[in-house]
């Protein structure tokens, strides 16, 4: 059970709304840092990885706090505060195949949606321009899928949102499916929506049943960390080209990682961890 310093909060449309507000206030800031240094110092920050580096930090820091100072601090009288406690090395053994099972499972449902045709062609297109750009730059492209990303988005749609909802009366596996679907549309396109709901589901479930965010961010940066190998090994992050198999071959062997290791987690396992 979570000690004191971790508030009681709920999520609920008032949450929603702060985050978003949150999101809003922070993207006009760096928007208007972007059209500042266009115009003042003839510089165009908002074509420069580093620059959306920043300003994603920015963005997320601005929704975080947000919540924290209107939300959580108004109603609990506490700050924010998140379990990180690590848990026994055996979780981390099953939980490490179950993510890669799903990793599979995403890949192959992922390539049955089109990338050509007059509108998935065109955005396709659109996605692949912006993913050549940190592809220049992969030292910026870590820092933010590897590190920046596990940390900022899970604090959000696990600890805040997932956990508020279920601190709210929602049942645990809507709470997980929704916080999952709200991740995937965050993405903002139809190939990375697939993965990542699939994806924010194995993460929403290890938190639940570990109560520490450390695990879900550790899941996630190791999801992202293949991703880069892959779009640096083979181009299209695929695991059925970086192997040489089939897709089929690849959403099987997803199937039996998957299952196998979701039983023993979800059912088998006796998790323990220490309070931070």
């Amino acid at each position: 059970m979570e000690n004191s310093k971790h508030p009681n909060y709920i999520f609920d449309w008032l949450g929603g709304l702060i985050l978003f507000l949150g999101y809003i206030i922070g993207s006009m800031f760096v928007g208007f840092v972007g059209i500042a240094g266009k115009f003042v110092f003839r510089l165009d920050f908002m074509q420069k990885p580093w620059f959306l580096m920043i300003s994603n930090a920015i963005v997320f820091c601005l929704m975080i706090a947000a919540f924290d100072f209107l939300m959580v601090r108004q109603k609990t009288g506490k700050k924010l505060n998140f379990n990180f406690s690590p848990t026994n090395f055996y979780t981390y053994l099953l939980i490490f195949p179950m993510m890669l099972g799903m990793m599979f499972i995403g890949e192959f449902v992922t390539s049955q949606i089109p990338t050509t045709g007059p509108f998935f062609g065109d955005f396709y297109k659109f996605f692949e321009r912006i993913m050549e750009g940190f592809i220049n730059d992969p030292i910026i492209m870590v820092i933010m899928a590897v590190i920046m990303a596990p940390i900022f988005e899970e604090i959000i749609f696990r600890g805040i949102i997932q956990k508020g909802l279920i601190n709210n009366g929602v049942e645990p596996w809507k709470a997980i499916l929704l916080a999952s679907v709200l991740f995937g549309l965050i993405h903002g396109n139809p190939w990375q929506f697939v993965g990542a709901t699939l994806l924010g589901c194995v993460l929403g479930l290890v938190y639940y049943k570990t109560k520490s965010l450390l695990l879900p961010m550790l899941l996630h940066g190791f999801n992202n960390l293949c991703s880069a190998v892959l779009i640096f090994y083979t181009q299209k992050e695929s695991f059925a080209e970086a192997f040489e198999m089939q897709g089929w071959m690849i959403l099987l062997i997803g199937i039996m990682l998957f299952s196998v290791f979701f039983y023993l987690f979800a059912f088998k396992n006796k998790i323990r961890y220490t309070e931070s």
